[in-house]
């Protein structure tokens, strides 16, 4: 049985006709920049979020910088972060010049801890910008509260979260500024890079419409130093037919999660706070012999990953921080057992039950 880590190719048999439609009437208008999937695009995501303004973008990581840079994040600031990420995170904070720092996480959801937040605050600190891991989002009630009381930005790193709800809300309408990713990877992803950024601010929203676009307040005239940050208009469109069917995968990713839970045996399976319910980006099991595990499974044709073998504040790029082994134990501790199983919605109950027995065996 050959079993996909995430099943993109029958995900495209079961909407290829509506994406082929999509894809063929770019080709057609030769609207390729900016066309008017783009805007159909926004218009469906501010929908399914229930947030003003929705922006597409040219991915995940272009969305964190234009945020930043919308929020004035300089060289000089300090944001907060989680160390416990891909490092798209901590990178587009260092890449405008500004110092991440580090804060250990939770060591039930893998998300920033709100109570060792406080303490790295200081008179630099300008933004926190949480992750919502593996697809749930943190404590956001408990991080906007700290923001307010000492005046901060809060973006969201959402990048894997796209779909989760918090207390009710959708995850990327939950701080001042969110960001997601559309990878393909991604619980909704295009067939290439992409990514939204959204606000309920009108004036933070028109900023990052003009940075997206070169600084352009109008053609040629530019009010501000900005990027090409721009969605390309077939990725718009092909998330377009994806986000259709959304609500429906991410239901079925919850059945596969819930699965998974009430199946595998003498490992610690992933946690979902009180509240919340998770895109299930990732699922993420702990083992302590984890290389004998992923060796096993690797031989049984069960894929594997790690999400993330060694954390940010131990990177050689982030070595001037002067951060050491043991800052951050909880982070450190997850990174040494932590491994990813399939998930996808469209994992085959037979698959998971091969790779239930194979984990389990």
């Amino acid at each position: 049985m050959k079993i996909n880590f995430i099943d993109l190719q029958s995900q495209y048999q079961k909407y290829k006709e509506e994406i082929d439609t999509q894809i063929h009437d770019v080709l057609n208008t030769s609207s390729y920049i900016m066309g008017s999937k783009v805007s159909e695009l926004e218009e469906a995501l501010s929908k399914f979020v229930g947030v003003k303004h929705s922006i597409a973008c040219s991915s995940g990581t272009d969305a964190l910088l234009m945020a930043l840079m919308a929020l004035n994040i300089k060289a000089g600031d300090e944001v907060i972060t989680s160390p416990f990420t891909f490092i798209a995170t901590a990178e587009m904070i260092a890449f405008v010049g500004a110092k991440p720092v580090f804060v250990d996480i939770d060591e039930k959801t893998y998300n920033i801890d709100p109570s060792k937040i406080e303490a790295a605050i200081t008179e630099k600190t300008k933004a926190i910008m949480p992750v919502s891991i593996f697809g749930q989002t943190p404590n956001m009630n408990a991080i906007n509260a700290i923001a307010k009381k000492h005046d901060l930005k809060v973006i969201e790193d959402a990048a894997q979260s796209f779909g989760a709800e918090y207390n009710g809300i959708k995850s990327c309408n939950l701080s001042d500024v969110a960001c997601t990713s559309f990878f393909p990877a991604k619980p909704l992803g295009c067939y290439g890079d992409g990514g939204a950024i959204f606000t309920n601010d009108d004036e933070l929203a028109e900023k990052i419409r003009v940075i997206l676009n070169h600084g352009q307040s109008s053609k040629y005239f530019h009010s501000h130093v900005g990027i090409n940050g721009r969605i390309d208009t077939i990725q718009a469109g092909v998330l377009n037919v994806k986000l259709k069917y959304f609500q429906d995968e991410i239901e079925k990713r919850q059945a596969i999660a819930q699965k998974y839970n009430e199946n595998l045996k003498n490992i610690v399976i992933p946690s979902v706070a009180d509240g919340c319910t998770s895109a299930w980006a990732q699922y993420c099991i702990r083992v302590p012999n984890r290389d004998e595990m992923m060796k096993k499974c690797s031989e049984k044709g069960v894929p594997t990953a790690i999400y993330y073998p060694l954390p940010l504040h131990l990177q050689e790029v982030f070595a001037s921080l002067g951060y050491q082994k043991g800052d951050f134990p909880v982070t450190e501790k997850v990174s040494d057992d932590i491994m990813a199983l399939p998930m996808s919605a469209f994992l085959k109950d037979e698959e998971q039950d091969y790779i239930i027995e194979v984990v389990n065996g």
